[in-house]
């Protein structure tokens, strides 16, 4: 790996491997890119809380960097079985909001999830046979997955897993989090709604402390979904997140 990487420093090396924790840090200790990691079996918020804080502490924020995969040819995710177009929304928000590296296999973008009964196996696999798909069908997230990684190229913030904190939305339904690039000028808030089958709300906090501001302090917020724009007054907010649009991405930043 030493040799290939003097002669060819832009090669990057995956450790595809779901195994012992110690082995995965271990790989990334000896100089692998990047990882597969176990978001893809983390879906409730204590589970995503607790991996997304794990990731950011000693000794893995020193020697780890998490690809999140939504799905793999051999990993059909349970809990994409049954929860439709909202479902794959979801994972897909957690995966590029929470790691500077996402990854899907095809048919993930049409929602695809027809398991082999109680396996996590695609039914109809391409490892067995070849597919053919029709990437303009009805209920394809194509565009939200475009919108998601041009919010991720143009918001420095949000191209590592790195300096992401969990913020209070008073909901075990909601996940709130939100990241800062190292200069403090790019501030991005996330919350994403985890059941696909019904609207959920929250009343929630908003880090004014982080920019220095007061707690009756004014910010101006905008949607990077739809580029709504609108002024904050105070750190305590409300928001309702419908299956249909399961997650909100807002930049915030002090108003003027």
């Amino acid at each position: 790996m030493g040799e290939v990487r003097s002669q060819h420093p832009e090669v990057m090396f995956l450790a595809e491997a779901f195994t012992k924790p110690a082995m995965m840090a271990r790989l990334g200790k000896v100089g692998y890119t990047q990882s597969y990691t176990y978001f893809t079996w983390r879906n409730s918020k204590a589970e995503l809380s607790e991996y997304f804080t794990e990731l950011n502490e000693v000794p893995w924020r020193d020697c780890y960097r998490p690809n999140f995969f939504v799905n793999t040819p051999d990993i059909n995710p349970r809990f994409l079985h049954e929860s439709g177009r909202p479902g794959f929304l979801i994972r897909a928000a957690l995966a590029t909001m929470g790691s500077g590296l996402w990854g899907m296999y095809s048919g993930f973008e049409l929602c695809e999830a027809a398991p082999i009964p109680g396996k996590e196996e695609y039914l109809d696999s391409e490892k067995y046979e070849v597919r053919v798909r029709d990437y303009a069908a009805p209920g394809n997230i194509i565009a939200e997955i475009a919108q998601l990684n041009r919010i991720r190229r143009q918001n420095p913030a949000l191209q590592t897993h790195l300096g992401l904190k969990l913020y209070s939305a008073w909901n075990d339904n909601i996940l709130y989090f939100g990241k800062r690039s190292a200069d403090g000028s790019n501030f991005i808030l996330v919350a994403i709604n985890l059941d696909p089958f019904n609207a959920q709300e929250a009343d929630f906090e908003l880090p004014l402390w982080e920019m220095g501001l007061a707690d009756d302090a004014a910010t101006s917020g905008e949607d990077l979904m739809t580029g709504h724009r609108w002024t904050w007054y105070g750190k305590y907010q409300h928001t309702r997140l419908d299956p249909s649009q399961p997650f909100g991405i807002w930049r915030i930043q002090a108003a003027h």
